[in-house]
């Protein structure tokens, strides 16, 4: 859920967006908001009960500092929370206005006690909370014990003048949300709503909006690329807008080389295109060094063709399985009768997270618009 956040070495993300500093403003909010609440009893508690915690423990803790200066009665815990909520996030920008992290106690505590017993007065909640920062994480145990009445709030919201508001209506539905639990919705059921979303005037939930078909993409590419083709023919986006969300919600599948969703984008499979050249400098390279290599694209069309340039890398592994993993090389264009030539320097790392280099025979497949056109074998050794 964080955006734009920079990491580097000792940065504490659980100690930016809860320290003493932040829990101070909220207590100060709860204080105004809410009648007997002592705020300088609340902040020294809810800070001393910090460290230890990770970050999603912490938000917990927070919230169980909250809830024990509220009414047990819900309803009543409700009105509270939403007395003391900040003003709206500004209604006039159009993306990266995420709120503050402080400000998801109302969705906890609308999942805790409100989710059997007041579904309408917690999505009540939700819906006014979302606008100060996003219920993605809250609205899905709604979607997955109530999902029609949940779903028919989402189709009301998604037409709501807020965009927060629509936002959360397609990413709240997502299916793999980021840190987020699983929603046992049907994979496609959110797709009306997206239909809602696709046209929106705002980055913020057309963002959401590719994300999610990204999401769906790993199972359905082609549900989404015939969606993809009817918002095209609807002609409700923007054309500028809805080419980046094309490409974006079509990440996945182009580099898994799904030939609809690279013709969609204008890549061909059966592009009259040659591999004339692959060589590499080395047929050893050392775990730690480079694989450079050097491929040329040749046509004899009378056109420019346009393509989008992949390479495989396959790797040795001692258990004979192998692997293989596939790599952004370039998006280009091979010039009406004539050749592309293009270079790369492949860092073979020894530390990768993903997986492990092994000594022993590897090979690169370059791929073309998804068609693979040639490999080559070189060979990993141990570093020296």
């Amino acid at each position: 859920m964080a955006r734009g956040v920079g990491v580097s070495q000792g940065f504490s993300l659980k100690d930016q967006l809860f320290n003493a500093e932040s829990l101070r403003d909220l207590a100060e909010e709860y204080g105004r908001g809410i009648d007997g609440f002592d705020a300088d009893e609340f902040h020294t508690d809810v800070v001393a009960g910090l460290q230890g915690r990770e970050l999603m423990e912490r938000l917990e803790w927070i919230a169980d500092c909250v809830q024990a200066r509220l009414s047990d009665h819900f309803p009543t815990m409700a009105d509270q929370l939403e007395s003391a909520m900040p003003p709206p996030l500004d209604p006039t920008l159009a993306d990266d206005d995420f709120g503050r992290f402080i400000h998801a106690v109302p969705g906890i505590l609308a999942v805790r006690h409100g989710l059997e017993d007041h579904r309408e007065r917690s999505l009540n909640l939700l819906y006014e909370a979302t606008q100060r920062f996003s219920m993605e994480f809250y609205i899905r145990p709604f979607l997955n014990r109530w999902p029609e009445e949940t779903f028919q709030r989402l189709h009301q919201w998604a037409e709501d003048e807020n965009y927060h508001v629509r936002r959360l209506v397609s990413e709240g539905t997502r299916p793999k949300l980021p840190w987020a639990k699983k929603v046992d919705i049907d994979l496609l059921s959110p797709l009306p709503l997206l239909d809602k979303l696709y046209g929106d005037p705002t980055r913020y939930v057309t963002r959401s909006v590719a994300n999610h078909l990204n999401d769906i993409s790993k199972t359905e590419p082609d549900v989404v690329t015939d969606r993809l083709k009817r918002w095209q023919a609807k002609a409700q986006q923007a054309p500028k807008e809805l080419g980046w969300m094309t490409r974006h919600a079509l990440r996945t599948a182009v580099k898994s080389g799904h030939e609809g969703a690279l013709a969609l984008l204008g890549f061909h499979a059966d592009a009259p295109v040659t591999l004339s050249q692959l060589t590499i400098k080395s047929d050893q390279v050392a775990i730690g060094g480079a694989l450079e290599f050097e491929l040329a694209l040749a046509t004899q069309s009378e056109a420019d063709v346009a393509v989008m340039v992949d390479y495989e890398m396959r790797f040795f592994r001692p258990n004979g399985r192998g692997g293989k993993k596939i790599f952004k090389l370039k998006q280009s264009v091979v010039p009406a009768g004539g050749q592309l030539v293009l270079q790369k320097r492949h860092l073979l790392k020894g530390n990768a997270t993903t997986f492990k280099l092994h000594p022993g025979p590897h090979s690169l497949a370059v791929q073309i618009n998804g068609r693979q056109l040639g490999e080559i074998s070189f060979d990993v050794i141990s570093p020296s």
